[in-house]
């Protein structure tokens, strides 16, 4: 029997960490309609327990990705793991509001520096013209845990309660990062089962990183974020509420929602997944980060925009699950594309970079859910929050060519560097 590769087994374990740090994070959203009726929880309160993950999520974009450049992915998902896992366990002793948002506030520490860390590994242990694919690849696992999770959620609370779906998943976070401990090494050519052959497709091994000029970098990657942001805006809208939203808007019992909500969400695994090889195919075929990359963010939002209409024009249930999955499906093509920026425009410095992209999705998710909630509340439509995820889209439309993933990014200014400029 032929054994799996070395780089295969990192991205499996990679794929396998995005499954479970996204079945961690919506897990409460299928949930709530526990812990909300247990504890007497208004719309715009559990809004709050959906946005309090993304405060510290926030704040450690950055560090935790300097902190995965400077001191390696290995150490900081290890810790990262521990603390999401005990958060999670956490969630299912919560006696009311305030404990609710303590355990979700320790669950974005945790989770604050898994996918710059994650992209950090990916541009050591991926081919650079994988890395769409890579990308692609794992966010669709994390789809695949928003896909499981209200099915599984709901079966475990009509069997046992919903606490009991918390315990769950945070045992199985700690058995990821004993595996992961014993089967990543930072650099490839460490691995005891790394072959020549792997070694010769991966980029060369380069000296760590010096320090970070931030505010260039920062500079350079501002409008990747913004764009990274009206993505995030209906990602954090999708996955807090769709479950409450065919649960409500169409009156469905628990269960048929979970399936509607799944349904939805199984259509962002196969657009993450199809995102990585378009945009890797495309770079292949032209040669250009400018199309594969930028150009393709764009269509892609476009398409989301157009998907979400008819939903504004007509409440009919499959209408609804049509138009929500188109969306999804279109909005998550974008993430290949978007997640192999960083790589593409600062490899030096991938997590610091990947980690103020992520920051824009972290900040959507703050806002995103809180504002939705309110909306619904205040005027109980549940369509209402889709008109702002359609502006942000057409928003993303346009800032999508201002990324310039052709453009490398320099540590150090040409300026510094060339006499002739010194001097000029």
């Amino acid at each position: 029997m032929k054994r799996l590769r070395a780089t295969s087994v990192v991205l499996g374990m990679l794929c396998v960490m995005y499954f479970i740090t996204y079945l961690d994070r919506v897990n409460v959203s299928t949930a709530a309609a526990g812990f909300g009726q247990e504890f007497n929880l208004s719309k715009t309160e559990i809004g709050l327990v959906f946005s309090a993950f993304a405060y510290p999520y926030l704040v450690f974009q950055i560090i935790g990705g300097w902190v995965s450049d400077r001191f390696g992915a290995k150490r900081t998902l290890m810790v990262c793991g521990v603390l999401w896992a005990i958060a999670t366990l956490l969630t299912g002793f919560a006696g009311g509001l305030i404990s609710l948002l303590a355990a979700r506030l320790l669950l974005g520490l945790g989770e604050g520096a898994t996918f710059p860390a994650a992209t950090a590994a990916m541009a050591r242990w991926v081919p650079k013209e994988k890395r769409g694919f890579a990308q692609g690849i794992t966010h669709a696992c994390a789809r695949v845990g928003n896909a499981v999770a209200p099915a599984a959620v709901v079966a475990i609370m009509a069997v046992y309660g919903w606490r009991e779906s918390f315990y769950l998943c945070g045992v199985i976070s700690l058995v990821w990062v004993a595996l992961w401990a014993v089967t990543f090494t930072e650099h490839p050519k460490d691995h005891p089962r790394i072959t020549a052959d792997e070694l010769e497709t991966l980029p060369a091994a380069k000296k760590k990183a010096g320090s970070v000029p931030w505010r260039r970098l920062f500079k350079r990657m501002a409008p990747v974020t913004i764009v990274y942001f009206c993505y995030a805006w209906t990602l954090w809208l999708f996955l807090s509420w769709i479950p409450q939203y065919f649960l409500h808007s169409y009156d469905l019992d628990l269960k048929k929602s979970a399936i509607f909500a799944s349904a939805v969400f199984f259509a962002g695994v196969l657009g993450d997944t199809l995102g990585g090889i378009v945009t890797d195919k495309l770079y292949e075929r032209t040669g250009s980060l400018k199309r594969a990359r930028s150009w393709m963010v764009a269509v892609c939002m476009l398409l989301t925009m157009l998907s979400l209409i008819p939903m504004l024009f007509t409440h009919q249930l499959y209408v609804s699950m049509a138009c929500l999955a188109a969306g999804f499906f279109f909005s998550e093509m974008t993430i290949g594309p978007m997640w192999a920026i960083p790589m593409d425009i600062a490899p030096e410095h991938s997590g610091t970079a990947s980690g103020m992209m992520n920051s824009g999705s972290a900040l959507a998710a703050i806002i995103s859910p809180v504002l939705s909630g309110y909306l619904i509340d205040r005027f109980g439509s549940w369509e209402l929050p889709f008109i702002g995820s359609m502006a942000l889209m057409g928003i993303g439309v346009v800032l999508a060519f201002r990324m310039q993933p052709e453009s490398k990014f320099e540590s150090e200014p040409a300026a510094a560097t060339d006499p002739k400029q010194l001097h000029a």
